[in-house]
């Protein structure tokens, strides 16, 4: 095989810095300046295709999430690796919300608690480190809400089939074509980003579960106005 030297790596990955063999600092920021709106363009691309593509289900999704935090749910998210980030996201904006505007809600990220994923991961297996938690912590009406890039990954599926059994309310954020998830029936809402790569995936989600958050809190935000309204005119009408 033959040896590729140190300074041939550079070339093939820094071409534009050996052109003139010197470093030239205009040409690195227009380099890197096309690079940067090359990939935002490809974000916005792939966002606009998301949302078309899975608008009504996502909808369909926050009114059936804002229902059950009507009725007193707790929602459990749930992933790996940066999904389980993603996961922690979605739990810290619904117990302390960036919008003034919005209601708290309590949530619990079943990724946050290593000494419960890795107790569960050694004694019965990583595919149950989100199912134990659920078995112990989740109630009929509850959300578990798992994030999985590729959709296909054991602990998620297993986990969604646990809420299931529990009648709890099942959503799954996935990439690529859905995988497994997108044909589970313990699934109720999947959410799809159709694309495979994962960083893109994975920025596409993150506008997902956001406009998910947004959805649930206007209908709440509707829910709330129409209660009051309703309150409002049953105080004014005069007994007979």
């Amino acid at each position: 095989m033959t040896e590729i030297k140190q300074a041939d790596y550079q070339k093939l990955l820094y071409p534009f810095l050996h052109e003139t063999g010197a470093v030239n600092s205009e040409q690195v920021l227009k380099a890197v300046q096309k690079s940067t709106l090359s990939k935002c363009q490809e974000v916005t691309n792939l966002r606009e295709k998301t949302l078309d593509q899975c608008g009504e289900k996502l909808i369909d999704a926050g009114i059936a999430i804002a229902k059950s935090f009507s009725a007193g749910a707790t929602l459990y998210a749930f992933g790996n690796g940066g999904s389980s980030t993603d996961a922690q996201n979605i739990v810290v904006d619904c117990i302390s919300p960036p919008n003034s505007r919005w209601s708290s809600f309590p949530a619990v990220s079943l990724t946050s608690d290593i000494a419960v994923v890795t107790a569960v991961g050694n004694d019965v297996g990583f595919e149950n480190i989100f199912v134990r938690p659920l078995i112990a912590l989740g109630r009929k009406g509850d959300v578990a809400l798992g994030l999985s890039t590729s959709g296909n990954s054991p602990n998620i599926l297993a986990a969604m089939e646990q809420a299931k059994k529990q009648q709890m309310l099942t959503v799954a954020i996935a990439g690529y074509d859905g995988g497994e998830l997108a044909c589970s029936k313990a699934v109720d809402y999947c959410l799809i980003v159709p694309c495979d790569y994962v960083p893109r995936i994975q920025e596409a989600q993150a506008t997902l579960y956001h406009s998910l958050l947004e959805i649930i809190q206007e209908v709440l935000q509707i829910q709330k106005k129409s209660a009051k309204g309703k309150q409002q005119s049953s105080n004014s009408i005069e007994p007979q």
